[in-house]
């Protein structure tokens, strides 16, 4: 029997080397939940997934042959979790406190819940592995689809009928292609650490539309990309997740809070569940999965935590879903790494962060992806990262290494947070690489010009820019009036197409056809300005009909989905700006 050497913090030393790389363990007389994360010559060492205090030298430490998993079956949903899994409310209600004590081992499924299972399958079918054999309609929003475990292939030797089932009762069996029994049931036992299997990954062509125009114009994501929110504190991270989660085409959420401050948690929490579903108009939480793991919390379950929730992202994604995981945030993950890191005694890199910290950020990133399933289905996983430097100090180790392994970067902004510009994302940093991807999408879907329109924008907004640097040194009224109408021009973009009010009925969510048509409108009252300057009037006299503040405004004038309108604001240009063409330098 394995007994402990040495205690260092979440770092418990034994002596001997009875475990196994990965293997989950059981440390003490509370039970404490821990991972075998090295061996060598005659200890092992093991990071405990809660808080150590009152460990003592010589209390047993016992193994269980598998490594840390999470129970993935139907309640998933409507639920809140901790970093390892455990279910939250259940703890709460159990033991009748907020708290949750050292060594509460729970299961992630509550055994005495009974779903209604409709099975789709009879005796005598071949099911392969990951086939879909039954459901449960587990929320209101969405179906639970009952699968064969990855590796499993068999026939049916004996299923059961329609009704009421508990989580441990065997549903059917199956004889499998050598000859052994494997009993069927609605709950399956997955590493965390090791992604769930898929046929392939395809190519993410489709856009997540999240009614945002910064981001579904200015800087895409595909189903199945990666993206990260790097700002500095009160930059707007976590209310740019929640309004993309609200609002993203996806169908399940879920959201990881990785070391963030117990009331910010708590504010989430409280928000997810009174927010409205727009697309079902039920409580959002029907299709969303919270994990809390807050900075109070032991360190090694707030690493755990990201992969706790991309692994249940896994197993929807299995289903046919599209998931979107909004991590919040990965800087709490890494520094979570640095400890640990530093009680192993490791050799620190950069700021103090372990070596590896590159690939760790890699291999979560990497889980995201469009496939096709074991089954020819197809689903995706989607992960949205907020990143938390220090100071806004984006050459951190951080964010460079996010960097590396997203291709969609909204960087946030300081001053145009403070400004109460929203959403705060930088138009001049920040960057998406899948516009290539979606091209074809945007003509078939949008319009065969869209991506020539926001092409024009992004000229505009970066001449704009060039030009206020030139307007701080010496002032606006030395340039022409082309240059004074690309500086009117970029705050018209800023205020009347990149700047939302997540508070308004119709600028909350804005539909990508009303975002073309909005860029529509733009461009043609500069084009139209244009040709008023060449024939010599002045850029005084344009501004002074006010169109473009009633450009700015049709944000919020025309509706969704009364989109015939815009047509009234091509007249009102032409009404406005063709009798200054005609008098010419006559003004």
């Amino acid at each position: 029997m394995a007994k402990i050497y040495s205690i260092n913090g979440p770092v418990v030393t034994v002596k001997g080397s009875p475990f196994k790389m990965i293997e989950m363990v059981r440390i003490g007389e509370k039970k404490l939940l821990g991972e075998v994360i090295k061996i060598e010559n005659n200890f092992t060492t093991i990071q405990v997934y809660e808080q150590t205090t009152g460990l003592k030298i010589n209390e047993e430490v016992y193994g269980t042959d598998s490594p840390v998993y999470i129970e993935l079956g139907p309640s998933l949903l409507n639920n809140i979790f901790d970093g390892i899994g455990r279910p939250l409310k259940k703890i709460e209600e159990t033991n009748n406190s907020f708290f949750i004590q050292n060594g509460i081992s729970m299961d992630t499924i509550d055994p005495n819940l009974s779903f209604k299972v409709n099975f789709l399958k009879k005796v005598d079918d071949y099911l392969k592995e990951g086939e879909i054999y039954a459901f449960i309609q587990e929320t209101n929003a969405i179906k639970h689809y009952l699968m064969v475990p990855p590796g499993v292939n068999g026939k049916i030797i004996n299923i059961n009928k329609d009704g009421d089932y508990k989580k441990d009762d065997v549903l059917g069996t199956l004889l499998s292609d050598s000859s052994s029994k494997i009993d069927l049931k609605m709950t399956q036992k997955w590493p965390i650490k090791i992604a769930r299997p898929a046929k392939k990954r395809l190519h993410a062509d489709i856009p997540l539309l999240s009614g945002q125009r910064i981001i579904d114009t200015f800087f895409p994501i595909p189903k199945g990309g990666a993206a990260a929110i790097p700002g500095g504190f009160g930059t707007g991270k976590t209310m740019m997740q929640h309004q993309f989660a609200k609002w993203c085409d996806a169908d399940i959420i879920c959201y990881i809070g990785c070391g963030e401050r117990g009331n910010e948690m708590t504010q989430v929490l409280d928000e997810f569940s009174e927010l409205i579903d727009p697309r079902t108009k039920m409580k959002l939480l029907e299709r969303t999965i919270l994990i809390a793991n807050t900075s109070n919390m032991p360190v090694a379950a707030r690493e755990a935590s990201i992969y706790t929730g991309v692994t249940i992202a896994e197993y929807y994604r299995d289903m046919g879903y599209h998931v979107a995981i909004m991590a919040d945030s990965t800087s709490r993950w890494a520094e979570a790494l640095r400890e640990i890191s530093g009680r192993l005694e490791e050799m620190p890199a950069e700021e103090g962060f372990p070596a590896y910290l590159p690939s760790r950020i890699s291999k979560f990133y990497e889980r995201a992806g469009l496939f096709e399933t074991l089954t020819g289905k197809t689903g995706s996983i989607t992960i949205i990262g907020a990143v938390s430097p220090q100071g806004a100090d984006f050459s951190e180790p951080v964010t460079q290494n996010t960097k590396r392994f997203v291709r969609a970067f909204w960087a946030l902004d300081k001053a145009l947070a403070y400004s109460r510009h929203y959403p705060a994302i930088n138009w001049m940093t920040s960057y998406s690489e899948y516009l290539v991807d979606l091209s074809k999408w945007y003509e078939t879907n949008v319009s065969t010009s869209f991506l020539a329109e926001r092409k024009e924008l992004v000229r505009i907004m970066a001449e704009e820019d060039k030009l206020l640097e030139i307007v701080k040194l010496i002032g606006e009224d030395v340039l022409p009036d082309e240059e004074k109408l690309i500086i009117e021009m970029g705050r018209l973009i800023r205020n009347g197409f990149l700047q939302q009010n997540s508070f308004h009925s119709e600028d909350t969510y804005v539909p990508i056809i009303k975002q073309e048509k909005m860029i529509g409108v733009i461009l043609y009252l500069y084009q139209k300005s244009l040709k008023v300057l060449a024939n010599g009037v002045a850029l005084r006299y344009i501004l002074s009909t006010n169109i473009f503040d009633s450009v700015s405004k049709m944000k919020y004038t025309i509706k969704n989905d009364n989109l015939e309108e815009f047509k009234t604001y091509y007249d009102l240009i032409d009404e406005l700006l063709n009798p200054l063409s005609k008098r010419g330098g006559n003004l």
